[in-house]
């Protein structure tokens, strides 16, 4: 039994890896927030365009390698294999956003790409996050993070001229509120070394349990808001309802030893989940 098990982890240890480097390459998280863009796109009945998409999944890897680097002390103690690759590869990773980060500034500026003013959002955002100290402030730091995710829909608005779209505003707040929750779940698995840098969050502050249980009532809240709104808006938006299911499968299982895999590909992939979804949807005729 104990032969074939080894023999089991084996065979899977070439996906593992392969995994793991997506989630500790920050390529996953980029391309869950280019996912966000997609979901945005069909559910607004817009036409797919690859460079709104190129320069969210751009801005994404900026920022995220960018504070990979800022908080390589804090993750040596909550993921120290995440911080080892850090070390070895964060700042070549980190190269290779600011190129790519470039290239999308460029692209909107010499192309006078509308809300070419939008794309300069991130660096603000990355700023704030991974320099200030306003991340130590209690609900703060999730607070940044749902605004930097529900803006990708109001990038989108700009881009095609439909940023006062009902859709897309929508799906904004939506996209901030339960960006806002995952972000105070994903800090339950950051709780010692959080401490140890003064950093107050809800995990530290009210319990690993209760944040589960507060985050499961937010998403199970937002099933009449999204039922009501496709009543208003649009039908298409019930597919939120598919993604809340998912969220809320997943909130129980969010606790402390739990590892960087969960949080990196359970929970960041729920927009990879949601976009495929919604493609799903559209080539089925139901968005």
């Amino acid at each position: 039994m104990t032969d074939t098990a080894t023999a089991v982890r084996r065979s899977f240890s070439p996906i593992v890896a392969a995994v793991e480097l997506l989630v500790h390459s920050n390529v996953f998280i980029s391309l869950s927030a280019t996912s966000v863009a997609v979901t945005t796109v069909l559910l607004a009945d817009l036409r797919p365009d690859p460079v709104p998409l190129f320069i969210v999944f751009a801005a994404t890897l900026f920022v995220y390698s960018f504070n990979r680097i800022t908080d390589i002390s804090e993750d040596e103690e909550n993921v120290p294999r995440r911080a080892n690759f850090t070390r070895r590869y964060g700042r070549a990773l980190f190269a290779v956003g600011v190129v790519l980060y470039l290239t999308a500034l460029v692209l909107a500026f010499v192309f006078d790409l509308p809300g070419a003013t939008f794309v300069a959002l991130p660096v603000v955002v990355g700023i704030v996050y991974s320099v200030g100290r306003a991340k130590r402030v209690l609900l703060v730091k999730n607070l940044i993070v749902g605004f930097a995710w529900g803006a990708i829909p109001l990038g989108v608005g700009v881009y095609y001229g439909v940023l006062f779209d009902a859709e897309v505003l929508f799906l904004s707040v939506f996209f901030g509120v339960t960006l806002t929750v995952a972000a105070a779940l994903f800090d339950i698995k950051d709780i010692e070394g959080d401490r140890q840098e003064g950093i107050r969050t809800v995990p530290n502050v009210y319990g690993s349990h209760a944040t589960r249980i507060g985050s499961a009532i937010v998403y199970i809240a937002l099933v009449p808001v999204v039922l009501a709104s496709a009543s208003v808006v649009s039908r298409d938006l019930l597919v939120l309802l598919v993604y809340l299911c998912y969220t809320v499968a997943y909130t129980p299982f969010a606790t402390r030893d739990r590892g960087t895999l969960f949080y990196g590909l359970v929970i960041d992939g729920e927009h990879v989940f949601l976009a495929g979804t919604v493609v799903l949807a559209e080539l089925a005729g139901y968005v």
